[in-house]
């Protein structure tokens, strides 16, 4: 094994141990985009999903717009009776918002609107996003409700990932092979405009972008990108019932770790 590869799998297994140490339902998955190398914990669970799920979503409206179903151009009109709260900046508007599909593609992507979100999924419908979902080979990653409904939630419907999943989009998109080369980078485009960067991006401080979708919610913290070190790797990170703070310290320390394994003398 080289010096290198041998850093990389000391860092693995460190995260493995600390992750052990933590309490709660917790999943990692890293694959190396250079030598291909892989590494998980629990990678091929399922995983509630928070604002995750609003990637998959996102690939799943670009692959419409791909089939000739729809563009993402069109104009849609978001009511006051769409706005849910939290994370966003539609339901800050006054009165109804005209945006184009677009633009809400973005919100839900780079500030995770869930107001945005909540339209796209009325748009598409929940049995039409799961189709797709099942289309781009997802088995784990589930859509079965919108956000912030409390009804469903309390019923136990949930939406779901897995973080080896999210770890094979990722991977598309990097080698292009979303759909095709274009719309792998359109996507890519939007992932790293990302602005909730304190988990994979907390302790890089901006030293290599970041392509990635974030997920937070009572007990539950999620991250999931690409981090373009030197060589680029995929890290996905789930975690629910389990104590927010010291499992987000450890998303942040792992990703910065993984990078400085591949730049420290």
């Amino acid at each position: 094994m080289k010096k290198d590869q041998s850093r990389e799998l000391f860092v693995l297994e460190q995260i493995k141990n600390k992750m052990d140490a933590l309490k709660g339902h917790l999943g990692f998955y890293y694959k190396n985009l250079v030598t291909g190398f892989e590494y998980g914990v629990r990678a091929e669970e399922a995983f509630l999903a928070a604002s995750v799920i609003k990637f998959p979503l996102f690939l799943h409206l670009l692959s419409k717009e791909a089939k000739g179903l729809l563009s993402l151009d069109d104009k849609i009109v978001t009511e006051n009776s769409d706005k849910v709260p939290s994370c966003g900046a539609v339901n800050l508007f006054t009165g109804a918002v005209e945006t184009d599909l677009r633009t809400l593609c973005k919100l839900m992507i780079c500030i995770s609107d869930n107001t945005a979100t909540n339209r796209l999924l009325r748009l598409c419908g929940l049995q039409d996003v799961e189709k797709g979902f099942c289309e781009m080979g997802l088995e784990k990653t589930r859509i079965r409700r919108f956000l912030f409904d409390s009804e469903a939630s309390a019923r136990g419907i949930e939406n779901s990932i897995s973080p080896r999943e999210m770890g094979a989009l990722l991977e598309k998109l990097y080698r292009g092979e979303f759909m095709n080369e274009k719309i792998s980078k359109t996507a890519l485009d939007v992932l790293l405009k990302q602005q909730i960067n304190h988990k994979l991006g907390g302790k890089l401080c901006g030293a290599v972008p970041i392509a990635h979708k974030t997920g937070e919610d009572s007990g539950l913290s999620n991250d999931v990108g690409i981090v373009f070190a030197p060589q680029p790797f995929v890290v996905c990170f789930a975690g629910h019932d389990t104590e927010v703070y010291p499992w987000e310290d450890l998303i942040r320390n792992s990703a910065y770790d993984l990078y400085e394994s591949q730049t420290r003398d």
